[in-house]
């Protein structure tokens, strides 16, 4: 996560987030969410906000790039009444349902107000302009800065750099993308950064519903989780499956995160009263030592701490040894603290967490998104040796025995540009030299959508430059990555 464009920032207050399975929803209103969007208009810095339904709950349990969208997101919000029933069996509810399809006109009203630029992108053509049509009727003095309908191709496929010119062309204050949900998210985490643009927001079907192609279904059902019926109705054959699948593998899960709460919870009661401890060590960073019981009840009680921490941002050593229990707001306030401090580059640090910790956080695949250390030795190492941002790189060992080009670190968005350029630069040599480029993966801890793109573009030079590019040693968190494109055998071979 860049420096300048992480979550976070501007002066943008939100409370602790619930996680539900594998997604943090930020606590906020519709009310809450628009004046959170003015504040980041007003900072003319770009940022993505997502909205997640029940589908994509269950494709982040599956997906670790999805996981690391979210981790990077700048508010997610709960499209969905599930989700809402789900975060009051967890003790900590949701405010309400924002439907994607609520948000947009609410939105496109404020806009009107504020004479906010509104670019759309994605979703067919004769939708667009039936939707463009439909709101000049209903908001005669909104802004419609431009529209664009790419062509239905895989997101590798796709001419980024001339959407990304389009859009930056018309200097739009709003971008709504609705490529459908993953895609349209993967995009926006992608590319927000190069259009530019303050606020980008994933809407999915929300601009059938703008142009009336598609009819909300009425008010009772609505309230009563019900608008998935109707939508199986209209196309049986397409979601009648994929929702069964989605409410048993949403249904279980918040099942079990509940009952592993309740039973824990039961069990550590006479903890409640403990408190946070924290000290300021003579290196800068912070050391916080967490008590047993660490639940909904310990974060409110400590929110002027977690405040104070991000106001005056430090590294931080969350002391997670004697942790018996944790629930879905403690585990939002990870994440929350995680999002804060990258945003001013300090490190967040989980040490030595209980074995209790270290399950409650593995069921919802926070290890992915978190830094893990088993002693405060290898925590300040880890602190001691932060340099800034993301970092990743491409090393090249000029001998007369060159070994393969290494990648290293992770390879995401903000950082995918400096380590394509010597990786094309070698593509170059091997090119005048040899028929044969081989790039090692061993050092890669994550891969982003930008850096397959990266993957893709290089296996297509080589092609029209006569070289075999091939690509070796992935590690597991970098192969799940590229198996949700189904690109492994193209990356790997049949080895793979």
């Amino acid at each position: 996560m860049s420096k300048t464009e992480a979550p976070g920032e501007h002066k943008i207050k939100q409370t602790t987030p619930i996680f539900i399975l594998s997604v943090p929803f930020d606590m906020v209103t519709t009310a809450q969410s628009i004046a959170l969007i003015e504040q980041m208009i007003v900072s003319r810095r770009p940022h993505y906000l997502i909205m997640a339904d029940v589908d994509f709950v269950v494709r982040a349990l599956k997906d670790v790039e999805v996981r690391r969208i979210l981790l990077e997101a700048h508010l997610i919000l709960c499209d969905g009444m599930p989700l809402v029933w789900a975060s009051r069996w967890l003790g900590n509810p949701l405010p309400e349902r924002i439907a994607s399809a609520d948000l947009v006109p609410a939105l496109l009203q404020v806009a009107e107000e504020k004479g906010w630029r509104v670019f759309f992108l994605g979703s067919k053509e004769e939708t667009i302009l039936h939707a463009q049509e439909r709101l000049r009727k209903q908001y005669p003095r909104l802004q419609i800065a431009g529209h664009l309908s790419p062509p239905p191709v895989p997101l590798e496929q796709m001419d980024h750099a001339a959407i990304c010119r389009a859009i930056r062309d018309t200097k739009p204050d709003i971008l709504l993308a609705a490529f459908g949900s993953p895609d349209q998210e993967k995009w926006l985490n992608m590319r927000y950064r190069a259009t530019g643009v303050p606020v980008s927001v994933g809407v999915g079907d929300a601009m059938d519903f703008v142009a009336g192609v598609t009819q909300r279904a009425p008010m009772w059902m609505q309230r009563a989780g019900l608008e998935w019926v109707l939508r199986v109705k209209r196309e049986p054959g397409r979601l009648l499956w994929r929702y069964v699948a989605d409410l048993w593998a949403f249904g279980w899960g918040v099942m079990g995160q509940w009952w592993r709460m309740h039973l824990r919870r039961r069990r550590v009661a006479k903890y409640r009263r403990l408190m946070v401890v924290a000290e300021k060590t003579e290196s800068g960073f912070e050391i916080v030592k967490i008590p047993p019981r660490f639940d909904a009840a310990v974060v409110r009680e400590h929110e002027w701490l977690w405040k104070c921490f991000t106001a005056a941002p430090a590294h931080l050593l969350f002391d997670m040894t004697h942790v018996q229990f944790i629930d879905s707001t403690g585990i939002g306030l990870l994440i929350r603290l995680h999002k804060m401090l990258a945003a001013s580059n300090c490190q967040f640090v989980l040490v030595s967490p209980s074995l209790i910790t270290q399950q409650s956080l593995q069921r919802v695949h926070v290890p992915d998104l978190l830094t893990i250390v088993s002693s405060f030795d290898a925590g300040r190492d880890i602190v001691a040796g932060r340099s800034g941002g993301v970092q990743a790189a491409a090393k090249l060992d000029l001998s007369s025995a060159p070994t393969p080009l290494m990648w290293e670190g992770e390879i995401v968005a903000s950082n995918v540009e400096a380590v394509q350029h010597l990786s094309e630069s070698y593509l170059e040599s091997c090119a005048a030299e040899m028929k044969h480029c081989v790039i090692d993966m061993t050092g890669v801890s994550f891969i982003s959508s930008a850096g397959v793109g990266l993957m893709g573009r290089l296996k297509k030079l080589g092609r029209l430059r006569g070289v075999e590019v091939a690509f070796i040693n992935p590690q597991p968190n970098v192969l799940k990555v590229i198996q949700t494109f189904r690109l492994e055998k193209m990356m790997f071979g049949k080895g793979v």
